[in-house]
């Protein structure tokens, strides 16, 4: 059975995110392992750690929910508020075959910006796809 890491935070609810977890649901039995970094809400002026992993779990909960409704197997954690770290976090746990990329459009997207997709194939040497969704719906 092959295991996805899929890390997204903003576009975790996006459509596209969730179509693409079925095209891989279609290829033969998969299981998935949802990182969401606790990064600092955008539309908030000040934040603390503990609102950013409130608001990351919340999501994850609500994914958790509509992923294994879709027929998923999934578990999910929330991570370190830099996604490069809760990346590499996750993966010195689980063993996964392929890592998920989820962002906003480039041009808006920070994780882009840094290079999230590229960082996580060169250190560690796994396929990454990346995925571009629009913000999950309030």
């Amino acid at each position: 059975m092959r295991t996805y890491l899929v890390v997204a935070n903003q576009t975790l609810g996006s459509r596209e995110l969730l179509e693409h977890i079925q095209v891989v649901m279609r290829s033969g039995p998969v299981q998935f392992h949802l990182v969401v970094p606790a990064t600092p809400p955008r539309e908030h002026l000040t934040w603390t750690e503990g609102s950013a992993r409130s608001i990351a779990a919340a999501q994850l909960e609500r994914a958790l929910e509509r992923m294994s409704g879709a027929g998923a197997m999934v578990t999910g954690e929330v991570g370190d508020g830099n996604p490069a770290l809760a990346v590499n976090d996750a993966l010195h746990r689980h063993n996964v075959d392929e890592v998920i990329v989820s962002t906003l459009p480039e041009g808006t997207s920070r994780w882009l910006k840094r290079g999230l997709p590229d960082k996580i194939r060169k250190r560690h040497d796994l396929p990454v796809t990346h995925v571009v969704g629009n913000p999950e719906p309030a």
